[in-house]
């Protein structure tokens, strides 16, 4: 049974607190096999404590499947990207290497490469994953966009990310101020704005590990 065209995910980085709920609730989907398969980033880590969940954003024109040389990773008529099949997966990694947004994992104990699928068994019935069942911040959010508008006014979801002179467009939402710029997220721009302060480069955190003691 598909998910119903009616109901979206979208995540709100500016309301996770970092409290990991959605990671332990993950772990108890039924499909996942005590396995969580979601993780929090830290956005600035160098300068912030602020941190976000990571699920798979579900691509319109998913890379982990087009790089499959066994033909394993299946996206629904929904738009729902599942996991590996275990009869098919080599356990090769392409896919792991290839995801834009660095979602797929390779489970050395089921040698079966597990993501996110959005709680399948659930959503599919139109039942919230479990991650979002239990965020008590509200940053992930399942349902309709007419329930997203009462309760986030400010708030306009996107789905386009630019990744270099590639544009990616995924099922999951992220949530950006609705009176802000237009909300293009520009990720590898984001690794390299000269005009920011914040840019550390592999040289210069290798050189910071490495620097003598002035007190020596």
């Amino acid at each position: 049974m598909p998910v119903p065209d009616q109901y979206g995910f979208f995540i709100d980085p500016g309301r996770c607190i970092g409290c990991q709920a959605c990671v332990q609730a993950c772990g108890e989907c039924d499909t996942h096999k005590g396995t969580p398969m979601i993780h929090l980033e830290y956005i600035d880590r160098a300068y912030s404590t602020q941190r976000m969940p990571m699920v798979c954003m579900h691509c319109e024109s998913p890379t982990c499947a087009e790089v499959c040389p066994a033909d394993a990773i299946k996206k629904g008529e929904d738009g729902v990207v599942r996991s590996a099949l275990k009869a098919r997966c080599l356990g090769c990694n392409n896919c792991v290497l290839a995801c834009p947004f660095g979602v797929p994992k390779m489970n050395s104990d089921f040698d079966l490469m597990m993501k996110c699928d959005l709680c399948y068994d659930r959503t599919s019935v139109g039942r919230k994953p479990m991650c979002a069942s239990v965020c008590p911040s509200g940053a992930l959010f399942f349902g309709t966009r007419e329930e997203l508008q009462r309760q986030r006014p400010h708030s306009a979801p996107t789905n386009r990310f630019q990744f270099g002179g590639q544009t990616i467009a995924t099922k999951v939402n992220l949530l950006a101020p609705r009176d802000g710029p237009p909300p293009l997220i520009d990720v590898t721009a984001a690794m390299h704005d000269a005009k920011d302060d914040k840019v550390f480069t592999p040289d210069r955190m290798e050189l910071s590990l490495f620097e003598p003691d002035e007190e020596g």
